[in-house]
């Protein structure tokens, strides 16, 4: 049995600015997953820098409220809200709340630095 506690992980600025700990990551433990799975965070009046992945990507809004750009296209987000994210499609989030925004965010396959473009 493998269990990962959030707060057991490494707290991050990852490269779009967002709070970042990485809870699943088939490089980084013995698990056979093909994905990735981060908890993320965009502070109260903060907007994630925008870029793209060759990957596909998920985000589950866990809490708080913000504006998802995706492509150009802009819609609002809160809590329940699941988003998909096509390869390469230019992407950022915004936080439009007053608490933290906090997300899961699932990348298929896992994440890797060389996969990201940032703007």
């Amino acid at each position: 049995m493998f269990i990962k506690d959030l707060n057991d992980c490494e707290e991050i600025i990852a490269g779009d600015n967002s709070i970042l700990r990485e809870l699943l990551h088939p490089d980084k433990a013995d698990i056979s997953i093909r994905y990735s799975l981060a908890h993320a965070i965009v502070k109260p009046g903060k907007t994630s820098r925008s870029h793209k992945l060759k990957t596909s990507e998920v985000y589950y809004i866990l809490e708080g409220e913000g504006m998802m750009s995706i492509d150009g296209e802009t819609e609002k987000v809160h809590e329940g809200h699941a988003i998909y994210i096509r390869p390469d499609s230019l992407q950022f989030i915004q936080n439009t709340g007053e608490k933290d925004l906090i997300f899961l965010c699932i990348v298929d396959p896992a994440w890797k630095k060389e996969d990201e473009i940032l703007f």
